[in-house]
């Protein structure tokens, strides 16, 4: 982590986390608790641990990206390589498990799509701020 600022880490993993709770809230949170067959009114667990987890995994995912960046990485290879990453690496890996495991086209598009936005704007911030 030399060289890499950690201030732009934190504020990459705070964006997936505010997008997360516009995505998965307002944007798609009926079509993707319908998808995933997910009773919205009933309680997975208790929410520290749910977004605390979310966060903390947050925070490792935009490390990493930061490490794989470099210090100072020129905004538009960070731009392309979050989409990149987002798309190439975590939507397809996802659609991998999701072929096996029956699950629909929609719940794909869902989580795809924001895990491409997330690394997307990993990719934002850390190329912008060095």
């Amino acid at each position: 982590m030399d060289g890499i600022n950690h201030w732009a880490v934190l504020a990459a993993a705070v964006s997936a986390f505010v997008l997360g709770g516009i995505w998965y809230g307002p944007l798609f949170k009926n079509a993707w608790c319908h998808e995933a067959g997910i009773d919205m009114h009933q309680s997975n667990g208790h929410p520290a641990r749910i977004f605390g987890g979310a966060f903390v995994l947050s925070l490792i995912a935009a490390a990493a990206f930061a490490v794989f960046l470099g210090p100072e990485p020129p905004l538009e290879f960070a731009l392309t390589a979050g989409v990149a990453a987002g798309l190439c690496w975590v939507a397809t890996s996802f659609g991998i498990n999701y072929l096996f495991a029956g699950r629909s086209l929609k719940l794909w598009l869902i989580d795809g799509g924001y895990h491409t936005l997330q690394f997307a704007l990993y990719g934002l911030i850390l190329g912008l701020w060095h």
